[in-house]
């Protein structure tokens, strides 16, 4: 098994979302996260100062899968959140050792 974490832009959440669905992929947790990489922030005017906001709002993606899966997925997400610009996001792939279903005791790819 596979946990797959991607960082995206808040506007492109739905869009993965609806195609992942397609897929019957179901378990995802959403967090609403800051961050920043090579888009470096932002400069606004508060007041008439320059102020540089550096932390981005972003979402973060989270999604336990089965090894066969993970291709799809990847593709999927990059497909859906690349506009071309600096800021697009990033996608991360993890072993996962063991799941668990609380409710149920069911292990392995099961209690995915």
């Amino acid at each position: 098994m596979k946990k797959i974490e991607a960082v995206i832009r808040p506007a492109k959440l739905e869009e993965i979302k609806d195609e992942l669905n397609k897929y019957n992929i179901h378990g995802i947790t959403i967090s609403q996260v800051m961050g920043c990489g090579m888009q470096k922030g932002r400069k606004e005017y508060y007041r008439g100062t320059e102020v540089t906001l550096n932390l981005l709002a972003k979402v973060k993606i989270e999604i336990v899968i089965q090894d066969s899966q993970v291709e799809d997925v990847i593709k999927i997400i990059s497909k859906e959140a690349k506009t071309g610009e600096v800021g697009d996001g990033k996608i991360f792939v993890y072993n996962v050792e063991e799941v668990i279903r609380i409710r149920t005791g069911e292990k392995g790819e099961n209690a995915v």
